[in-house]
């Protein structure tokens, strides 16, 4: 009995927490993340002092306790979800857009827009281990986009400038060691398929895909989806897509097709463009649920209120939802059974069962913009 009142009086006798139920969403404006919770779609806490979270990423520790939060001013955070605590936070690069976490959970690397390159810390104390500046000419740094973990401890980035794909390899992080690829014309994003077999960036500066086998590296970049504008006016552009939210159903991907209110169709087993379906604007995210069935698009200004739903065995639109003003992220919780969408300019993150397409739940979350859940820690390239 001492030992049970000790223990109560301790505050030991709480039900620990597991981590694969939680989630972070970034609250741009107030530099915080708020700290979530799927099943009970609730929030739990906000964690604040994060910086400029104006463009911000977050990956996770393999056990989904740490959450690294990456923010536009080149600062890196390192935020206990258990706790819910800021742990250290640094300022790493003057300008940042992102990151990712080593395969073997040791090693959190950075991209940089200034200066260019990426930084490879401790994922334990976030000390600085090794840099690999992105220069491309005498004097001259690009900047780093499309960052994705790989396996073996490797990372695959883009270099806007350059036009190059770089893959580099940490299995030494005192040392690293780059390969170099010619890629096209200014690489903006870029994706992983889900076997890590393949990096994939888009082009901004022409109408295809640069596609690295990382199976067979030395065979160099191959294009993809060449032209696929070709004979049309491109629209203007007002957000750029995130291709970290292309997804793979099937044997089909689904991407954005910049400057046009189109998705993309491409065959995985040909490498070609098998259909597109028109849609309400120029895509931004193009997102599978967790099972393949269908895929959620969200749009660029002026139809950023909405959100789309692809049936995959029709390749149709089958669901327009009116979510909210500025809809800027989606998060499927791990099952699938819920989507979550925020939407800035309302303050509100709104929880759509996805079998019904019902509004489940909202959240007042102040501004928010990225969602991220813990289950990301489990997966390549996130």
């Amino acid at each position: 009995m001492t030992l049970c009142l000790a223990a109560v009086l301790n505050g030991c006798a709480s039900t620990p927490r597991g981590t694969h139920d939680l989630g972070l969403i970034v609250e741009r404006a107030s530099g915080s993340v708020a700290l979530v919770e799927t099943s009970k779609q609730s929030r739990l806490a906000r964690i604040e002092g994060l910086g400029d979270l104006s463009h911000a990423h977050i990956t996770y520790s393999r056990d989904g306790r740490y959450g690294y939060v990456f923010g536009r001013d080149g600062g890196l955070s390192k935020v206990d979800l258990l706790k819910q605590i800021l742990v250290r936070r640094i300022i790493q690069s003057g300008n940042a857009i992102g990151g990712a976490i080593s395969q073997d959970g040791k090693l959190i690397v950075a991209q940089n827009y200034e200066p260019g390159g990426i930084k490879i810390f401790d994922a334990d104390t976030l000390d600085l281990i090794s840099e690999v500046p992105a220069y491309y000419a005498a004097g001259q740094r690009a900047k780093v986009v499309g960052l994705a973990d790989l396996p073996n401890q490797q990372f695959a980035y883009s270099l806007f400038e350059a036009g190059e794909i770089w893959l580099t390899d940490l299995s030494d992080p005192l040392h690293p060691k780059t390969q170099r690829f010619a890629a096209g014309s200014q690489p903006y994003d870029a994706m992983v398929t889900p076997d890590g077999r393949y990096y994939i960036a888009g082009l901004f500066g022409e109408d295809a895909l640069a596609m690295l086998d990382l199976w067979k590296p030395e065979d160099g970049v191959k294009k993809i989806l060449g032209g696929y504008g070709r004979g049309e006016v491109a629209l203007p552009v007002y957000k750029m897509p995130h291709l970290r939210g292309w997804s793979m159903a099937g044997q089909d991907l689904f991407l954005p097709a910049i400057g046009r209110h189109e998705v993309l169709v491409a065959s995985t087993l040909s490498w070609q463009e098998k259909t597109r379906i028109p849609v309400q604007g120029q895509p931004v995210f193009v997102m599978a649920q967790p099972d393949g069935r269908q895929i959620w698009v969200n749009f660029a200004f002026p139809d950023n209120d909405k959100v789309q739903v692809i049936d995959v065995a029709t390749l149709q639109v089958i669901q327009t939802l009116n979510v909210g003003k500025a809809v800027l992220h989606m998060e499927f919780t791990p099952r699938g059974e819920s989507v979550w969408i925020s939407a800035r300019d309302d303050n509100r993150v709104s929880v759509y069962d996805t079998r019904h397409f019902q509004r489940l739940e909202t959240l007042d979350i102040q501004q928010p913009s990225g969602i991220f859940f813990t289950n990301r820690s489990g997966r390549i390239g996130f």
